[in-house]
């Protein structure tokens, strides 16, 4: 098998999995994952229009997510209120009970990025080095010590990792988004403050 059609895979199998996964954490919660993603973009940049929430969606296709927060409008998660500039659009903002199901997704997430952080020390440790996970800095970003910079070894805080399996991740995440530019999954990537 070619490289291209390799990674093509992989990548697809990844998704999918991490898809699985995810799905069968929000279930409970009675959210799919496109959904949940939704409540993220809005509890992360509310006051949002239709058209913005959109622009930051990677699950959903197209720049007009109605039926999507229809649903999530219905469940009473979400709430629609004239913008105060232009009584003719509608601004959304997640209600009470949003808050609260944004929290639960966030902690799913939270441990989804677990899961994925020990897949990357154990892959480090197999490569001859320490990966040390990247944690979420006082400024939310994940990977970036206090001052939104990258430790020395790329690490958050400076924890500790070998230059090989740093260096194996970072062309990793250089060649996904490469694979990714220029698309609208790039510009909401982007527009979420998520890449380099």
């Amino acid at each position: 098998m070619r490289r291209a059609e390799q990674i093509r895979y992989l990548v697809l199998a990844v998704q999918r999995e991490g898809n699985r996964q995810l799905a069968g954490a929000l279930r409970p919660l009675g959210l799919t994952p496109s959904q949940g993603e939704a409540i993220r973009v809005i509890g992360d940049f509310a006051p949002l229009s239709l058209q913005d929430v959109g622009r930051l969606l990677i699950c959903e296709n197209g720049t007009n997510p109605s039926r999507l927060v229809d649903r999530l409008v219905d469940a009473g998660l979400v709430s629609r209120e004239p913008a105060p500039d232009d009584r003719r659009r509608v601004t959304l903002s997640l209600t009470p009970a949003g808050h609260a199901a944004e929290a639960a997704v966030r902690a799913i997430e939270e441990e989804l990025y677990r899961q994925i952080d020990a897949a990357l020390e154990a892959a480090a440790a197999a490569s001859g080095g320490e990966a040390g996970a990247d944690a979420a800095a006082p400024g939310g970003e994940v990977g970036a010590a206090p001052g939104g910079e990258a430790g020395a070894d790329g690490a958050a805080g400076g924890q500790p990792g070998s230059d090989a399996a740093r260096t194996d991740v970072d062309a990793a995440i250089a060649l996904l988004e490469s694979l990714a530019a220029g698309t609208p999954a790039a510009e909401a990537l982007k527009g979420r403050g998520v890449g380099r």
